[in-house]
């Protein structure tokens, strides 16, 4: 993934300004969390990058040796994945399908990430009967077959327990492991030491702070985000 480029940055909707002129650069190699309080605009900085969105106001770029270029190789799994009505592994072949991949390739992509989330004994299995931290790993299955050059994940463990959430975040790793780039949002201050390299800090729609995981934690420079690592924030 090449710098992923945020100038002026902003999103207003219902008459209220949820993005207020963000302006950063995101890099390949560290992975990147997003942290803020409830109503902070996490999520909705996501879907701006991903394109979910459009910008009310300002630019998302993608560059490329100072060109601009536009990625296509991005995938995005949310905290509820959708789930197809086909098998596990059809959900992985269908999304191969809509990206081109030629059938036989797509089985065979498709049988490998299902082996490296642990749900190669459910592939046959209808994806809506599976628990939902199976589903939440064959989404992530679904978009690492993709072999994107950066994942964003929307709060990827908030409604699973303790072993579900240590499976997926397993998975994240691996997925870093593999190349791609880790951009996600979280509310658990553990997951974000754990899976983190980098902090954005978020407060009201504006880019507050922004660290190194261990500075952050350690020293943080704002008072909003001295009060969100006191538990004074929700």
């Amino acid at each position: 993934m090449l710098p992923l480029k945020l100038e002026a940055l902003g999103f207003a909707a219902g008459g209220r300004e949820i993005i207020k002129s963000i302006t950063c650069e995101i890099h390949s190699g560290t992975r990147t969390v997003i942290l803020g309080p409830n109503g902070a605009g996490k999520s909705v900085l996501m879907r701006l990058c991903h394109g979910l969105l459009q910008p009310t106001a300002g630019l998302v770029t993608w560059m490329q040796e100072g060109a601009i270029r536009r990625v296509r190789r991005q995938a995005m799994v949310f905290q509820r994945p959708v789930m197809l009505r086909r098998s596990a592994m059809g959900n992985v072949i269908y999304a191969l399908k809509l990206a081109g991949i030629a059938a036989e390739e797509s089985r065979l992509r498709a049988e490998d990430v299902l082996e490296a989330v642990g749900l190669a004994n459910v592939a046959t299995r209808p994806a809506r009967v599976l628990s939902g931290g199976e589903q939440q790993r064959l989404a992530l299955a679904r978009a690492w077959a993709l072999g994107p050059e950066v994942l964003f994940l929307d709060e990827p463990t908030a409604n699973l327990d303790p072993n579900a959430t240590r499976d997926i975040e397993s998975i994240i790793s691996a997925i870093h492991a593999s190349g791609t780039k880790i951009i996600m949002t979280t509310h658990s201050l553990g997951q974000a030491r754990r899976l983190g390299d980098e902090i954005l800090f978020l407060s009201d729609g504006q880019l507050v702070e922004r660290a190194s995981v261990e500075i952050f934690f350690r020293q943080p420079q704002s008072l909003e985000a001295i009060a969100f690592l006191r538990g004074e924030l929700p």
